[in-house]
């Protein structure tokens, strides 16, 4: 237990990398309510950028940015794929991020990972320096919450949320409905990107598979976050936080799960029986909830 509380640190610092990673999920699986397997490309996109811009002399809170751009073009594409070439978005998704494993490449210089060390690089997020990551990343954090906040309050935010309520009557009403889901996976997959490039710092290097599986870490903390917070957290805001606090105990959970000793080519199992599980949760409360509801219904109506 005590090599738990030695590495709980470490798991809550790249839980709120990844917490950022599962607010950009959580646009795309929530807001628009489309399931965007972009994610696991953009997420390297943005590791790979930011290697990239850095061995080259940029700064670093530029290369960020260039980061979420990247990412960016990737929702982008995703969109066009989806809006234009009429491809569902599951699979414009995937076509999108099988095209950017060559494309990471690219970015990489041909090489599976790149490394980027703390001592000969100035970068924001090191696993060398915990305090700092975890102060950094909380303020990325609310500052992320923040601008999606306002961004959501905006006419163009609330018709993308109303595109993702019901798109048919949001159509209806006017609205460009296609645009708005260009827009929404443009800004999921940016800060899915600028996770990726926070995460290729925090471990030192980045890789052309570090995205790999980062669509059900995403789901994960999403998920866990509206279990344990949903019925307390009813702000947009407070949803985007019950998100991010998902990540880190999400992680917090894998550490203390191999801390127990469990085989490590184990844990994609225990990953996908854990999100199965809290998916579980949330249809089987929906059944005894409107199971109550009907129950209540064929009371009155004896009386």
């Amino acid at each position: 237990m005590s090599g738990f509380i030695g590495a709980l640190p470490g798991a809550v610092a790249q839980g709120i990398i990844y917490g950022i990673m599962a607010i950009g999920v959580y646009i795309t699986f929530r807001v628009l309510d489309v399931a965007d397997l972009t994610v696991d490309g953009s997420m390297g996109t943005g590791g790979a950028m930011l290697v990239l811009c850095m061995t080259h002399g940029v700064p670093v809170y530029f290369s960020m940015i260039l980061a979420f751009l990247a990412g960016c073009v990737a929702g982008w594409a995703t969109g066009v794929f989806h809006t234009r070439f009429g491809i569902p978005a599951i699979l414009a998704g995937i076509l999108t991020q099988l095209s950017l494993y060559s494309v990471n490449l690219r970015i990489l210089g041909g090489k599976a990972n790149q490394p980027i060390s703390a001592r000969n690089y100035n970068i924001w997020f090191s696993l060398g320096n915990v305090p700092k990551t975890l102060i950094l990343g909380g303020i990325f954090v609310v500052a992320i919450i923040a601008v999606l906040y306002w961004f959501f309050g905006t006419e163009i935010g609330f018709g993308i949320r109303a595109t993702g309520n019901n798109e048919a009557m949001s159509r209806a009403n006017g609205i460009n409905t296609n645009k708005n889901k260009v827009i929404g996976l443009i800004l999921s997959n940016g800060i899915v990107a600028l996770s990726g490039a926070m995460l290729s710092q925090f471990q030192g290097y980045a890789d052309v598979n570090m995205g790999r599986g980062a669509i059900v870490i995403g789901l994960a903390a999403v998920i866990i976050g509206e279990v344990i917070f949903g019925k307390i957290f009813k702000n947009f805001a407070l949803k985007l936080l019950a998100v991010a606090i998902g990540g880190v105990i999400y992680y917090v959970v894998i550490t203390l799960v191999l801390r127990l000793g469990v085989n490590p080519n184990d844990l994609k199992l225990f990953i996908a029986l854990v999100v199965a599980l809290f998916l579980g949760v949330q249809f089987w409360k929906g059944k005894l909830a409107s199971k109550t509801v009907k129950n209540k219904k064929e009371v009155n109506a004896d009386a």
